[in-house]
């Protein structure tokens, strides 16, 4: 499909280093690259992924106030001695009245981190020029790990470190790039703990959720939140810096810079989607509440293939077209033989509803579109230019090997979206 992008879109956080782009209102755009802090300037233990030191001046400077509050204490109040046993101690420790704190109870965010924790990995990537880092989740217990194409897109030696600290290379089985999603192979790898994959097709707004992932390179990070809403359409700039456009899961819970490629899951710990992107404003880089995720229903259809045959599938409409004057989307042209031609649809009409959802622009009708597996049959809303006249039409999608994403017109995306996708001081950020 070709389509004129609009309004605001993520931006990737895998930590691959871009040209910065004009500052915008949010929208998308691939985040800063991990590593040292601005003004660090001691050396700290080296990351065991890439041998280089890890510099973060804020982190140190946490410590040292830590320091000087406990020796404040220690000074003006006299030493507290918490030992649990001694005869001459001022304080004691207890242990907490209902245990959750050292057995978690299924339906606890903790119950759900230690389980999703046990199937996520950290994934550096190391070029000649570039680098990135993100998040991956086991699939099989032989080394099959789903993550965002984003992630290992850029290309070189990928380092995979596994949650009892232990790294193994890995190649990768096959890309999908319309979904941002990808499958890579550890070598040597036997004995992982697969991830419990959910149904996202059951997810309800203000239902909890727990993102897990390696924000700056710090691995194991739990976060929590909601589901703050559902079929959101986001776009966002692939590797190649062509838009990809998916229906997404929208959470407040914290994504940052590292998170890519990492699960979202349920308080049952099961994976209910695949952490992508993240907005942020021209004022603060990071979370600002605003998270997106693959849906797992797509992640894990398209995973089937890729470790099946290497290749991934698509949904096809069969139209290009533009954004309709009064919204929906409007046909610019049907392809000879598609689903839509099939079906009857026409240059010059606008689609104004998938299903019962309404569209809102021709990014708005790919995201729908795509949320949907090949073959799938689909009822439109087809009204004529002017919204009026409206029919309703069935179609059955076609299929397409997934090699590239969608196409948009480009000069009519930046207008409306400009270079949103680069700019480190505002946009959406991928949470590599």
């Amino acid at each position: 499909m070709t389509a004129a992008g609009s309004g605001g879109s993520p931006e990737y956080g895998d930590g691959t280093q871009h040209t910065p782009g004009p500052e915008t209102a949010p929208t998308a755009s691939f985040g800063p690259a991990p590593g040292p802090l601005p003004g660090a300037a001691s050396t700290y233990p080296a990351n065991p992924r890439t041998g280089e030191p890890r510099r973060w001046k804020g982190v140190v400077a946490a410590a040292l106030v830590a320091g000087v509050v406990g020796g404040g204490v220690g000074v003006g109040g006299g030493m507290l001695i918490a030992d649990g046993g001694g005869t001459n101690s001022a304080i004691a420790q207890h242990d907490p009245v209902t245990g959750t704190q050292i057995n978690a109870q299924a339906g606890t965010v903790q119950f759900a981190a230690g389980k999703a924790s046990s199937s996520t990995v950290d994934i550096a990537v190391r070029g000649a020029r570039s680098g990135s880092e993100g998040t991956g989740v086991v699939l099989t217990p032989d080394g099959y790990v789903l993550t965002n194409n984003h992630v290992i897109g850029s290309g070189g030696e990928i380092t995979v470190t596994l949650p009892d600290g232990s790294t193994r290379t890995a190649s990768v089985v096959g890309t999908s790039p319309s979904y941002d999603l990808a499958v890579i192979k550890l070598n040597g790898a036997s004995g992982l703990t697969p991830a419990e994959l959910g149904k996202s097709s059951t997810l309800a707004v203000g239902q909890s959720v727990v993102a897990i992932g390696s924000p700056l390179g710090l691995e194991g990070t739990v976060t929590s939140g909601i589901v703050s809403a559902l079929n959101r359409t986001v776009d966002v700039q692939g590797e190649n810096g062509r838009p990809v456009i998916y229906n997404g899961i929208q959470t407040d819970a914290s994504i940052n810079s590292g998170n890519s490629g990492g699960p979202l899951v349920n308080l049952d710990g099961q994976v209910i989607g695949i952490n992508t992107s993240i907005v942020s404003n021209s004022k603060a880089s990071g979370n600002i509440g605003l998270g997106f995720a693959i849906p797992i229903d797509t992640a894990s259809r398209v995973a089937n293939e890729l470790i099946g045959g290497g290749v991934a599938t698509k949904p096809q409409l069969g139209v290009t077209g533009t954004n309709g004057q009064s919204g929906a989307a409007t046909i610019s042209s049907v392809v000879p033989g598609s689903a839509a031609d099939k079906a009857g649809l026409k240059a010059g009409e606008t689609i104004v509803k998938v299903g019962n959802r309404a569209v809102s622009s021709f990014s708005d009708l790919v995201a729908q579109i795509s949320s949907n597996a090949p073959g799938s049959k689909i009822n439109l809303t087809v009204a004529d230019s002017a919204g009026g006249n409206q029919r309703q039409v069935e179609v059955t999608l076609g299929s397409e090997p997934d090699k590239a994403a969608e196409t948009v017109d480009d000069s009519l995306f930046q207008q409306q979206n400009p270079n949103p996708y680069t700019s480190p001081n505002g946009g959406l950020q991928g949470d590599r």
